[in-house]
């Protein structure tokens, strides 16, 4: 084997001190397998070791929570004796470099995370952000991105519903692609990691390993250099045909009695999987790698650990079952082998043409991991550090119509069309919202419930202030899952940063979470799973350019009966339209601000998380009760963008009543719009309502000027129609 020189320890990413725990932990130097061993379960990727202190501050319980963070997915009851299982995870670096393998492959990892546990997966979401439009890369890294999700998604029959589409120059050198699954299951059928059972066997079905994937943990936790076209090979290649025979498979044996625990391989494949279930059954393992089954000649020990190759899953079984569990992989044309067993040392031991090519303490490597309380600014100082100028004075719109114009042609509003007709939206059947609206709905199959699905995040406001927009991710989810009629339940995170070890960036990191942890606690709304990625920044745009800090939310609620479920559309001539909540004069960080003035300044709105809640709780009661034709919360762009969005949709005009500019373009949170027939008035003492207009003809008129839907829904249509055509 390679010998071990400093050089070969900072390949593998390892600092200088980090190398010396590794030699006090093993009593001696490392070999190769040994030392790949270190760097992918101490990379940030795995370890989270930079992030681990923060995550322990957010509130992860509540009654209907059944599994919270450390295991593949979080588990939620939803009642009848079934839970729903989701989780969200980057993929982020893999789809800079090699975009439709990166973002395909994202999918079928957060798959797998979620049908390990038990789950039949019942719907896909991504949150997607990119660069500069007219950046010379960035067309083909939508189109390869947007291919990849929906040729994988597509393939495996698993419904993409929905999700997000942001666009800024910070992302130009690194994109982030979020996955998001949920799936159903029954509470009394929900499979675990921990391998427990001295002597049980280990085994190893779905795919053969092969090369591809190797140090994928070690690059997904470094920032990119000039060189990221060189790191193809660590991107991971993805067979949907097979994922889709795997979750049969899996789901087959799982009808039986016979797992004991079972992982998935994601990250750092077979050594993180066997590893955690080790640790997590505080036991001990021994693999014989000889058995492993490879698709390329002379795989070495080291290859086979590291490798992330797709549609992997490792198991311990029950003794005795194991003809059985291979008959059904077989009879799905998969690969099954037993590769070893549970023991009682606590430690990895790893054999290979008849010698120990690794033996490790386990507790080094999973809970006993570096862990670093990093310096971090405090927030008074980050604001400082961030240069963001105070609002100061905003000129008064001059026409009001067409900055409506403008805004809805503009990346981060126009309608998401040609992204979303690549998605197969509508297979099995269940799905009663899709894209477009405020939140996706997809019913439980064969009863009236239905879950609600939403992911947000609004990165300028956490550039802005890290606390507030951490708040307003969580908040923004809450608000969108409501306006369907979904009482929200719980929340999964994909926490996107950038180097940790500049205490500015961690200053983002330790705000964002405060605010987020404040604001589950707040709306009863706590967090069961979740992934960060850190290290996005890349060189290669020069300036070591940072992104945006990014805390995305997947949000998951709870509908008793669908057939309640609202939409944004208009439905009828004549109704009433209605603000509810308070509006404030706040432009800083609006759309308007930035789109019609190029300007980024001034404070994001603040999150009340008060009115969040009641607001939230009054709008699922009117929705419950029947009182509300159709209901939008209020976001990017403000009241008169969500308001053309309701007419859009519901193809009817509306009227609004005269308003000045910071009235119509403030993203004051905590709002919603709703329309209700004229004859059947909202009652004032319940509901904190103004009546801001009413709805008919063909146009959005505001101060009397109307704007024809024709003209919104062309500006609306033509961003993405003449980016990817022109």
């Amino acid at each position: 084997m390679a010998e071990i020189t400093p050089d070969v320890v900072a390949q593998h990413g390892l600092s200088e001190d980090e190398y010396q725990r590794v030699l006090h932990a093993l009593g001696r130097e490392p070999n190769l397998v040994e030392l790949g061993i270190f760097s992918v379960m101490w990379s940030e990727h795995c370890s989270y070791k930079s992030s681990r202190i923060q995550l322990k501050k957010l509130p992860t319980e509540a009654p209907w929570v059944i599994c919270g963070p450390g295991e593949n997915a979080g588990v939620i009851d939803i009642g009848d004796g079934q839970a729903a299982i989701f989780k969200m995870e980057s993929h982020n670096h893999p789809s800079y470099i090699e975009p439709y393998q990166g973002a395909a492959t994202g999918v079928g990892g957060i798959l797998r995370d979620v049908f390990t546990m038990g789950a039949r997966p019942v719907a896909n979401m991504n949150a997607l952000r990119f660069g500069r439009p007219d950046h010379p890369k960035m067309k083909s890294l939508v189109r390869g991105v947007v291919a990849g999700i929906g040729g994988y998604g597509n393939c495996v029959g698993v419904p993409t519903v929905g999700g997000e589409t942001n666009f800024h120059q910070a992302y130009d050198g690194n994109i982030l692609v979020n996955a998001m699954t949920v799936g159903v299951a029954d509470t009394d059928k929900i499979f675990y990691s921990a391998a427990t059972g001295i002597g049980n066997p280990i085994v190893y079905v779905g795919s053969k390993t092969g090369r591809d994937g190797i140090h994928g943990a070690t690059m997904a936790s470094a920032d990119f250099g000039e060189d990221s076209e060189a790191k193809r090979p660590t991107v991971q290649v993805g067979d949907p045909f097979t994922e889709k025979l795997l979750i049969e498979a899996c789901l087959e044996l799982m009808a039986t009695d016979a797992i004991v625990a079972i992982q998935d391989m994601g990250a750092a494949g077979l050594t993180s999987s066997s590893v955690e279930m080790a640790t997590n059954g505080k036991a001990g393992i021994i693999l014989d790698m000889d058995k492993v089954p490879c698709r390329e000649e002379g795989m070495t020990p080291y290859e086979m650990m590291l490798s992330e190759s797709q549609e992997r899953m490792l198991m311990v079984l029950k003794p005795g079952k194991e003809p059985m569990a291979e008959a059904i992989f077989r009879k799905w044309e998969l690969d099954f082998a037993v590769i070893g067993e549970v023991t009682d040392t606590g430690h990895m031991v790893l054999t290979w043409q008849g010698e120990t090519v690794c033996d490790i303490p386990l507790g080094p490597l999973a809970e006993d991991a570096p862990l670093y309380d990093r310096p971090a600014l405090s927030l008074a100082e980050y604001k400082a550090w961030a240069k963001v100028k105070p609002l100061g004075e905003v000129p008064q719109s001059a026409d009001l119509g067409a900055d409506l114009l403008k805004l809805m042609a503009c990346p981060d509003l126009a309608s998401r069309r040609w992204i979303w007709e690549q998605y197969d939206s509508q297979v099995g059947a269940d799905t009663l919202q899709k894209s477009g609206g405020d939140a996706a709905v997809v019913r439980i199959h064969g009863t009236k419930k239905a879950l609600a699905m939403s992911t947000d995040c609004t990165p300028r406001y956490c550039y802005a202030d890290p606390y507030e927009g951490g708040k307003q991710a969580v908040a923004e989810t809450y608000r969108n899952i409501s306006a369907v009629g979904a009482k929200p339940l719980a929340i999964t995170n994909c926490l996107n940063f950038a180097n940790p070890q500049r205490p500015e960036i961690m200053a983002q990191i330790v705000e964002a979470l405060r605010g987020m942890g404040e604001a589950c606690r707040a709306l009863d709304y706590p967090i069961v799973s979740g992934n960060v990625s850190l290290y996005n920044e890349s060189k290669a745009t020069g300036g070591g350019s940072a992104i945006l800090p990014t805390p995305a939310i997947g949000g998951v609620g709870l509908m008793a009966d669908h057939e309640i479920m609202a939409t944004i559309a208009i439905k009828a001539e004549g109704e009433c339209l209605a603000i509810i909540g308070p509006s404030y004069p706040e432009l800083g960080q609006s759309l308007w601000l930035r789109e019609i003035h190029g300007r980024e300044d001034g404070d994001p709105p603040k999150v009340d998380l008060g009115d969040e809640r009641f607001h939230g709780e009054v709008i699922r009661q009117l929705i419950a009760d029947g009182a509300v034709t159709a209901v939008h919360d209020i976001s990017d762009g403000g009241l008169l963008v969500a308001a053309a969005e309701m007419a859009l949709a519901g193809n009817i005009g509306v009227a609004i009543d005269p308003m000045d500019t910071a009235f119509a373009f403030n993203e004051t949170q905590s709002r919603y719009l709703v329309t209700y027939p004229a004859d059947k008035p909202l009652d004032r003492s319940k509901v904190p309502f103004e009546k801001i207009g009413t709805t008919g003809g063909d146009a959005v008129v505001v101060n009397g000027q109307p704007v024809k839907l024709s003209a919104l829904r062309e500006a609306s249509e033509s961003f993405f129609r003449d980016w990817m055509e022109g």
